[in-house]
């Protein structure tokens, strides 16, 4: 069995959210798996000296079509949050949490929470917000909610950003194969290509 496919992203992520929409059919036509990663894009630009995509002076005019643009290639339905972009340290924090408890659960609710910011234009940086949509997938929304302050919930989340920095990782979306990364939603084509291949 090959290693499983490391997705790594912001839930904040226009383009994280179309590779969300992909990547576990792509992977388990190849016969992989995918282990979702969610971490802090502002914890990557500090180390960068990076901003936000939408905050730089005429690329991020240029930005909000192409995530528009972006999503009707790949037909998946798309609407730009009223907010953004969003703090989503709870949205985070919650996948984790979840994640130790129910794997499965865990990919539900990223798919959730993805889908409420991208097409019903919901606050997901609302810790009130996460913990229905948790409790949606089948949760325990008190104990969710009481888990999201915690020491343990907040040090997980830092490990994992501490970890995609040592991998290389400076925006998102980022997918590792056996590796190699690939950064960005129009990388989807040459990760099926490497899939298919494997590697070129």
């Amino acid at each position: 069995m090959k290693d499983p496919i490391e997705f790594w992203f912001d839930f904040t992520s226009p383009y994280s959210y179309l590779v969300s929409e992909k990547i576990d059919d792509l992977a388990a036509k190849h016969g992989r798996k995918v282990k979702w990663k969610p971490i802090m894009l502002g914890a990557l630009f500090k180390t960068t000296g990076t901003q936000p995509l939408t905050q730089v002076p005429l690329k991020g005019d240029y930005a909000i079509r192409d995530f528009a643009r972006s999503a009707r290639f790949l037909g998946i339905p798309y609407r730009q949050p009223s907010k953004f972009p969003l703090t989503t340290l709870a949205t985070a924090r919650a996948y984790y949490w979840l994640h130790d408890r129910d794997c499965a659960m865990a990919r539900k609710y990223a798919h959730a929470a993805f889908r409420a910011a991208f097409t019903e234009d919901r606050d997901i940086s609302d810790p009130a917000v996460v913990v229905e949509l948790a409790a949606a997938q089948g949760a325990n929304g008190e104990e969710l909610a009481a888990a999201l302050g915690t020491q343990e919930v907040k040090d997980r989340l830092k490990q994992e950003c501490d970890a995609a920095l040592a991998k290389g990782m400076f925006g998102a979306p980022y997918v590792i194969i056996d590796n190699e990364p690939f950064w960005g939603a129009d990388r989807l084509p040459q990760i099926e290509k490497w899939l298919e291949t494997g590697g070129f």
